[in-house]
């Protein structure tokens, strides 16, 4: 082996630090007895040289290499007790990913040399492995960061005027046929400019990317043929996941996809997993974490040999340790500074602020992210709900973040099915959820508004199943929600039955409008605008195949007209600062004469009273914005025949221009004006949108 000069180095910065003349290796674990840094050949088959870290400081082992460069492979090797029973799962044959490592080299294969146990031993985890991992494990990698980031400017759209797509870096380009197949589903592919440019055509200001975080498959889904596509399963917080790049490549993929981007106006959210880890439960493989310190990074049970989930992964990070909550905050930073993102979704939320039991939105995590002076500044976005005891928590994160509102998505859905009693809770839905946001000076944009995301069907098969169809995943369709709320308009999946393709396109053009329509963050999820199917699959995690891919080429025209009537609906909403207000609308006046800010009106034109309310089988509603020199009108019918309906007199507006009618797929149709207090047709499950400017003189009317 070759001799490596070693000093004693710095406890800081944490992970693989290349400063120009060597690298300082710093590794937190404060319950480890020694540390030995393993140094690796090019190709990361052969172990070169094993170093114990000489020095020890404030729980961090280190030291620093003169000799070693970027490009260096390297992975750790963490001695200590063997105790699952105290909480301690320390074992040096295993070889460990740094925490901090940059990116990561080669794939894991999976073998029993991955757990710290003598995996099937009838005492379980309770025994000891001596098999060396290293042969199976990805290393580590030394990485220089600098890059060149040219005239690179982020975007900073306002929350009321963000608009997100949600997309898998794979999923969105694997079926692109103009793209060169070696970058096809990488982040070389995502930046590539007809890729953005269909982002851009579409009118989408933010695109929310699934986990790009470095993770592996399951081992029971590589078992049976299958793969962990959504990425849920993080296991290097700093780290590209190295699928994503492109032969050859490397993070600068990751930094160009941004940079373009940006130059487009868009900005980069990020899905981050950092309630759990890729390592599972007491039975789970020894990777990272829990073998340089299972006790400190992890949240444990009463009896330490198991783990407190809150998650249903088998695991919790423990985000109430200091040095555990620090490697999360210099992750988020890391992504902000070096890699320019704009934001993140943090996955079940919940277990990020919790004290066990209890959620707490003042926890340490969500009170360093608050008044930290990076991140305060990058949009936070909750999924607010988690497995555990209290979990579910939609409208509880403090001010600063959105939410992922899935009591919109039900009510919405419900609403547009036609089912009864649904009008009260739509129209909450509609002005932003205040019910559950108008709290401590949140906006309306606190409301992330979907009717689709990557858990569940797509807007197509929204509309096209009864049922899920989730066979695919070979568990025996028992996987996945099955409280819908979706309808297939007759036919169960495809049909050459025209009346039904004409239903179903009508419906996915009612939700669509009603979701752009709505005040609040709307967001739309890959593929939606082009018809993407999955078949009826409504838990695609583990497809990664064209189940779950985005085509692109040879599209139905329905599907291309769809694509049109999106664009034609965002465009509608940029150009409308109706349809994204940062107050919550009540009903206050907005001028002298009592015209107020939102009216909600009977199929009569009336405004509605208690009685229409409380009608169960009310399905009709209309609700007019008025602002200061505009107004519009938002008019749907759930229900399956048409329903006459009086529009606003002149007191309101002089006349109505039509912008959107989703019984004829129409937008923004050429001199389509109505006049005040007429009675217009409103076909059956349809939405109509007019717009109008304010009389020149408020009449007093009892609508304003």
């Amino acid at each position: 082996m070759a001799t490596y000069r070693v000093e004693p180095g710095s406890p800081h910065p944490l992970g693989a630090t290349w400063d120009g003349s060597g690298v300082n290796f710093a590794l937190f674990s404060a319950n480890a007895e020694k540390v030995e840094l393993c140094l690796f050949d090019p190709k990361g088959k052969r172990e070169i040289e094993r170093i114990a870290l000489p020095e020890y400081t404030h729980e961090v082992w280190h030291g620093y290499l003169p000799d070693v460069g970027p490009g260096q492979l390297y992975g750790y090797r963490v001695h200590g007790p063997y105790d699952p029973r105290r909480g301690h799962r320390f074992n040096p044959n295993k070889l460990l990913i740094d925490p901090y490592a940059k990116e990561l080299y080669g794939d894991l294969r999976w073998h029993d040399a991955h757990f710290g146990y003598r995996f099937a031993a009838p005492r379980e985890d309770l025994t000891f492995d001596k098999r060396d991992s290293a042969f199976v494990m990805p290393k580590s990698v030394v990485i220089d960061t600098a890059v060149t980031w040219g005239e690179d400017r982020r975007p900073r759209v306002p929350w009321s005027k963000t608009i997100i797509y949600e997309a898998h870096v794979k999923g969105m380009t694997a079926r692109h046929p103009d793209l060169p197949e070696q970058v096809r589903g990488t982040l070389a592919g995502l930046a590539d400019p007809r890729v953005v440019d269909h982002l851009v055509k579409l009118g989408v200001t933010a695109i929310e990317l699934m986990p790009v975080q470095a993770f592996f498959d399951d081992r029971y889904l590589v078992n049976q043929g299958l793969s962990n596509y959504w990425g849920y399963n993080t296991i290097s917080y700093f780290s590209v996941a190295p699928r994503y790049i492109s032969p050859g490549g490397n993070l600068h993929e990751f930094k160009l996809m941004v940079r373009r981007m940006h130059a487009a106006g868009i900005e980069v959210f990020l899905d981050v997993v950092y309630n759990h880890t890729a390592e599972g439960n007491h039975l789970g493989p020894t990777l990272s974490f829990r073998g340089i310190d299972n006790a400190s990074y992890y949240l444990l049970g009463q009896d330490p040999r198991f783990y407190f989930d809150t998650t249903g992964c088998g695991n919790t990070v423990n985000l109430r340790h200091p040095r555990v909550l620090q490697m999360v905050m210099d992750s988020l930073r890391y992504w902000v500074e070096e890699c320019h993102v704009d934001g993140f979704r943090f996955d079940l939320a919940s277990s990020l602020g919790r004290e066990y039991d209890t959620f707490d939105p003042n926890a340490v995590f969500l009170d360093a992210l608050r008044q930290d002076p990076v991140l305060s500044r990058a949009k936070t976005i909750a999924e607010p709900w988690d497995i555990g005891p209290n979990g579910y928590q939609v409208g509880n994160f403090p001010p600063g973040w959105a939410e992922w509102n899935d009591r919109y998505r039900d009510d919405v859905r419900s609403y547009v099915k036609g089912d009864l009693g649904q009008v009260p809770a739509f129209s909450r839905a509609l002005l932003g959820s205040s019910d559950l946001f108008e709290k401590r000076g949140r906006k309306p944009w606190a409301s992330v508004n979907f009717v689709t995301a990557h858990d569940g069907f797509t807007l197509s098969d929204l509309y096209a199943y009864n049922e899920k169809h989730n066979e695919a995943n070979l568990e025996a369709n028992r996987d996945g929600h099955d409280d819908n709320r979706s309808w297939n308009c007759g036919v169960e999946g495809p049909t050459d039955d025209v009346a039904i393709l004409d239903l179903r396109d009508r419906m996915r053009r009612n939700a669509m409008t009603i979701l752009i329509a709505s005040q609040g963050t709307p967001m739309l999820l890959m593929g939606d605008e082009v018809g993407r199917t999955q078949s009826g699959n409504n838990n695609a995690y583990c497809q990664d195949n064209e189940i779950a891919w985005l085509k692109w080429d040879d599209l139905d025209p329905r599907d291309e007209a769809f694509c049109r009537f999106v664009r034609g609906l965002i465009a509608i909403r940029r150009a409308q600062p109706l349809l994204r207000q940062n107050t919550y609308l009540h009903g206050q006046p907005i001028d002298a004469h009592g015209t107020r800010n939102v009216v909600w009106l009977r199929p009569d034109g009336k405004e509605m009273d208690v009685p229409s309310w409380s009608n169960p089988h009310a399905r009709v509603i209309g609700m007019l914005l008025c602002g200061e020199t505009d107004r519009l009108l938002l008019v749907t019918n759930s229900y399956q025949g048409a329903i006459p309906f009086r529009l606003p007199g002149p007191a309101t507006a002089e006349a109505w221009t039509l912008l959107v009618d989703t019984a004829r797929g129409l937008i923004a149709p050429e001199e389509d004006a109505r006049p005040a207090d007429s009675q217009i047709t409103l076909e059956g499950r349809s939405v109509l949108l007019f717009g109008a400017s304010a009389p020149t003189r408020s009449m007093g009317s009892s609508l304003q």
